[in-house]
């Protein structure tokens, strides 16, 4: 709750000294077009900012929250996206999304993204009826292994769901930075459609090889935790964007950031997680406009690391 508000009165200050907070409404109409990305093995595209749901959808039976976390959904799907990603880990996430799944009526807009988080390699079809039952949906868009845990057991009967139909696309994840190498390994033996990793302004390790790899091997990338799990607004928050923002098309702080991650070009889609409207609609300004090019792209890590 500490990091919203300050984020809110951060947002508050800029718009007082007349900085620009374009919303995606105001920049779809000066602009156009909604980026978009391609998912490499099937040529499916999607729209390049998703939804993540971890801690923020975890919010038990509070029906005055869940109401809250409907209409951040709503305006996710209004905006015009489609990817949600959570997790048998995330707490009551699935519950909630199937409940605001139910009062939105709309599944048909959504691409439906989970995992399987779970040490017992023979649970692989369980927890994914587990997950469809309370998502209310017939198979999952996307189903991974979850910062691969029992992933040599999980990957192969997934594989099997796929061959079935039971899944359409099927991949892996790690976050924070964790077993980069066993993960390189696995892009390069297995034959993934995604793989979701850590990346951000501040985070480039993926950089190195893992994003490399995944455009040599076809391999679509989902980014998580773009914003540090909110830490990048804590510590950048009172400092100003710099003057040349505008031409990387960034007109505030999520923008900043996301555009940063979009522009890099093995880049599926990115899944920043929030609990409030505003913040959403800020998300999604990130998918439409201009993105930056490598020499704004340096500019801005360099911005950044020198804060």
């Amino acid at each position: 709750m500490a990091t919203e508000l300050t984020r809110r009165k951060f947002l508050m200050a800029l718009a007082a000294t007349g900085l620009s907070l374009r919303l995606p409404s105001l920049m779809a109409a000066s602009t156009g077009e909604t980026i978009t990305r391609t998912i490499p093995s099937s040529g499916e595209t999607l729209p390049a900012i998703g939804m993540g749901t971890w801690r923020t959808f975890n919010v038990g039976g509070d029906q005055y929250l869940i109401d809250q976390r409907t209409d951040v959904l709503k305006t996710f799907f209004d905006l015009g996206g489609t990817l949600v990603d959570s997790s048998p880990m995330y707490g009551s996430a699935a519950e909630v999304m199937g409940e605001a799944l139910d009062t939105l009526n709309a599944r048909d807009k959504l691409f439906s993204a989970t995992k399987i988080w779970t040490g017992d390699g023979d649970a692989t079809r369980e927890q994914d009826r587990a997950s469809r039952r309370k998502w209310g949906i017939e198979r999952f868009d996307l189903q991974q292994v979850h910062n691969l845990v029992a992933w040599q057991a999980h990957l192969e009967t997934l594989q099997q769901m796929k061959a079935n139909g039971e899944v359409r696309y099927v991949g892996i994840t790690t976050s924070h930075g964790r077993r980069h190498g066993d993960f390189e390994r696995i892009m390069e033996a297995e034959p993934l459609d995604f793989v979701q990793l850590t990346y951000n302004v501040l985070d480039r390790e993926a950089e190195e090889r893992l994003l490399p790899l995944a455009r040599e091997r076809g391999i679509a990338v989902i980014v998580n935790r773009p914003f540090q799990g909110g830490s990048l607004f804590q510590r950048f928050q009172s400092e100003p964007l710099p003057s040349w923002a505008g031409e990387a098309g960034c007109g505030n702080w999520a923008e900043f950031f996301l555009k940063f991650i979009l522009s890099h070009p093995a880049v599926t889609c990115a899944i920043p997680a929030t609990t409030k409207v505003e913040h959403m609609k800020e998300n999604m300004g990130a998918m439409v406009g201009p993105l930056p090019d490598e020499q704004q792209r340096s500019q801005m890590a360099d911005y950044v690391a020198g804060l």
